[in-house]
């Protein structure tokens, strides 16, 4: 299928001179040189030169891991720099607007909101299915990004295969697809789609089951035009050495990755089985993540009880559709029990 950039990005952007290192000529070529450019110090530490502007050695890996082209591979602080840098490379301000389905992640409304992009919420059904009609109903050329997350925040669901593929197909604009808790998902990856739908960005995280939230680090995964527009947006050095390396160290090791995201499931398992029994809980909802949305008899008192016992949850009640609702991780086997231990309490 042709793919036309000049279709989605802003033509104010479309023509813009990004700021270059002279770092960036050489790295390409993988040479070894004395470098005098940039004005660092010369003495040798572990993060004494800038980072590597264009990720080479990390992509590479990132590359062989997900079976994915390097030129499709965009990495930002933090998938909230991809989400930012996606509205302002693509949404034209006081023209177009995006399309979030409510209740999901705040972060989509928020960085619209910083661009002065307009935010058109087409809420989830009862079931908090998509409304794949009302999208495609609803939506117009100025419709520039649709943003789903799958599995959802913080209702913890997955949405059909086929309501994306209908999107897809039916939407004019970019659809990304927010893939942050996939590894703890039963759904395959919507990355082996990417050839078949040029609108289609995926993005997923070092944050989450990958146990780097603290090292910043977002992947996007979207056809080679896009990838070379987002890299033209971006900060010259917007990776930093110490979040590459941890990266590069992480994808060697995940065998231990993938036992700990096993050991979450399990405990996912049982911590619905005790909460069950928990009289303040009137409904579980299914997960695909590793956390889980409770209806409660009231949030706010819940949420107040378990943070006076030490426990910090998520009071999720602000969500549309969300009233008396908390959103509660799965933690270690022995975070899990302190936390039915409290709820028993509570619930005496």
């Amino acid at each position: 299928m042709i793919f036309n950039i000049k279709k989605f990005a802003r033509k104010l952007l479309l023509d813009l001179k990004p700021y270059k290192s002279a770092r960036e000529e050489y790295v390409r070529d993988n040479k070894n040189m004395v470098l005098l450019d940039a004005n660092e110090s010369p003495y040798k530490s572990l993060t004494n030169r800038y980072p590597d502007p264009l990720q080479i050695e990390l992509k590479e890996k990132i590359s062989k891991w997900k079976r994915i082209s390097i030129n499709k591979i965009y990495l930002s602080n933090g998938s909230d720099e991809f989400i930012s840098q996606s509205i302002l490379g693509f949404c034209e301000p006081s023209l177009d607007h995006i399309i979030i389905t409510s209740p999901t992640f705040l972060m989509y409304k928020v960085s619209a909101n910083l661009h002065g992009v307009e935010v058109k919420d087409i809420p989830l059904l009862n079931d908090f299915e998509l409304n794949v009609s009302e999208i495609i109903k609803k939506s117009n050329n100025n419709s520039k990004i649709l943003f789903i997350a799958r599995p959802n925040n913080p209702t913890g669901n997955s949405y059909q295969e086929k309501d994306l593929k209908n999107i897809l197909e039916n939407f004019s604009g970019l659809v990304i697809v927010d893939e942050a808790y996939i590894e703890y998902s039963k759904q395959k990856s919507f990355i082996n789609y990417l050839n078949k739908y040029p609108n289609l960005i995926v993005c997923q995280t070092f944050s989450k089951a990958q146990g780097m939230a603290g090292a910043r680090l977002g992947m996007a995964f979207a056809h080679e035009e896009i990838i070379s527009f987002l890299n033209q947006l971006k900060a010259p050095y917007n990776i930093n050495t110490l979040s590459q390396k941890e990266a590069i160290s992480k994808i060697k090791s995940q065998n231990k990755v993938l036992l700990k995201t096993r050991a979450i499931l399990k405990e996912r398992d049982v911590l619905e089985y005790k909460m069950k029994k928990i009289h303040f809980i009137k409904k579980i909802y299914t997960s695909d993540a590793n956390f889980f949305l409770l209806k409660v008899d009231d949030s706010s008192k819940r949420y107040k009880q378990l943070i006076d016992k030490g426990i910090v949850v998520r009071n999720s009640s602000k969500n549309l559709n969300c009233s008396n609702t908390l959103r509660v991780t799965v933690g270690t086997s022995k975070e899990n029990i302190m936390l039915i231990e409290a709820m028993k309490e509570i619930d005496k």
